[in-house]
């Protein structure tokens, strides 16, 4: 169904190569970020309270075309059950006429090249065995550059964020399997006729309707599939203000201009020019940055409340996961769960 090949070359293609930089100013910044990534496991170790095994996942620094194949491999392991689904329900040569797997190819590759461009790190949870954490150096040189901001304290501010991803992941071991079974569950939600009559006609009209509309999840998503969504965005929205907050709570300490760094940090984070608002809406990437805002909210009310070592209860078990209803209104999770 999918042209992974063709999908790895086009997203490197669209992606391109980043900011200039000279061989030396490459080693420092790989250098750089290596140090801040192992710096960092200690620092959220002391601020969270989650113990996780130091090295268990690897922390790769990569350029745009690296990120690409990472997440290609990734996309290719998270789809398998979608595209078995898919397949057992609709004969393979009907799929391949009503899609092609050169067009859906073109598709997640140009995908793939956008987001090359803006991810600064991620960490992969689905690689065997147990994750693995990316830093796109190229992405991480450009934005310092942009905003300005000092280049020690930017990358040392990236690796606390995505070395928090790690530890939840690491230190939480069910966290992995959970959120496959979400995917394995969206899956057997699909029915390949509604998706593929129905789906570029309301994904049109979304583009239509400007930015009051949702996202393409939104638009090709029924009823029970957008209840397991919003299970897994609740979740996202965790595991990402969690991050925030470590970072916020983690930085002045360490990081001298930290302060200066998040306010021009979130004004990036808004979108530049249109094209770009409209990517970043029907891609999602809207409904990610309040995942930032909405989470980091929820995990700052449970810890002022009860504080830190209460509030990871959260990470003992899957039903003690916030519903959306608890994210917007953590004193809802703090009655239930504890």
């Amino acid at each position: 169904m999918v042209d992974w090949d063709l999908a790895v070359s086009l997203g490197t293609r669209v992606a391109g190569e980043g900011p200039a930089v000279t061989r030396d100013e490459a080693a420092a910044a790989v250098a750089e970020l290596r140090a801040g990534a192992e710096r960092s496991t200690g620092l959220v170790r002391e601020f969270t309270g989650l113990v996780a095994e130091e090295r268990t996942a690897p922390v790769l620094v990569v350029d745009r075309a690296g990120w690409v194949q990472a997440n290609a491999d990734g996309f290719r392991t998270v789809l398998a059950p979608v595209i078995e689904t898919l397949t057992a329900k609709k004969a393979p040569g009907a799929l391949s006429q009503a899609i092609g797997s050169k067009v859906t190819g073109v598709e997640v590759g140009g995908l793939l090249g956008f987001l090359a461009g803006k991810v600064l790190g991620q960490f992969d949870p689905f690689h065997a065995p147990h994750g693995r954490l990316l830093l796109v150096a190229p992405n991480i040189v450009h934005v310092e550059r942009e905003l300005p901001a000092d280049p020690t304290d930017f990358r040392l501010w990236v690796c606390l964020h995505e070395e928090t991803h790690r530890v939840q992941f690491t230190a939480v071991p069910w966290m992995r399997d959970h959120l496959f079974a979400q995917v394995e569950a969206l899956a057997a939600t699909m029915e390949p006729t509604v998706l593929l009559d129905d789906g570029f006609k309301r994904v049109v009209e979304a583009i239509k309707q400007g930015p009051g509309a949702g996202s393409l999840l939104d638009v090709v998503g029924s009823p029970e599939q957008k209840e397991i969504l919003d299970r897994v965005t609740a979740v996202m929205s965790l595991l990402e203000g969690h991050a925030d907050v470590v970072m916020d709570g983690v930085g002045p300490a360490v990081i001298p201009s930290v302060a200066k760094i998040r306010a021009s940090f979130d004004e990036r984070r808004k979108g530049v020019g249109s094209l770009d608002r409209i990517l970043r809406r029907l891609l999602g990437l809207d409904a990610k940055m309040a995942q930032y805002r909405d989470g980091a909210r929820f995990v700052r009310g449970v810890v002022d409340k009860v504080g830190m070592a209460d509030f990871n209860a959260v990470w003992e078990r899957p039903e003690n996961l916030p519903t959306p209803a608890e994210v917007a209104e953590p004193d809802l999770w703090v009655s239930r769960v504890l």
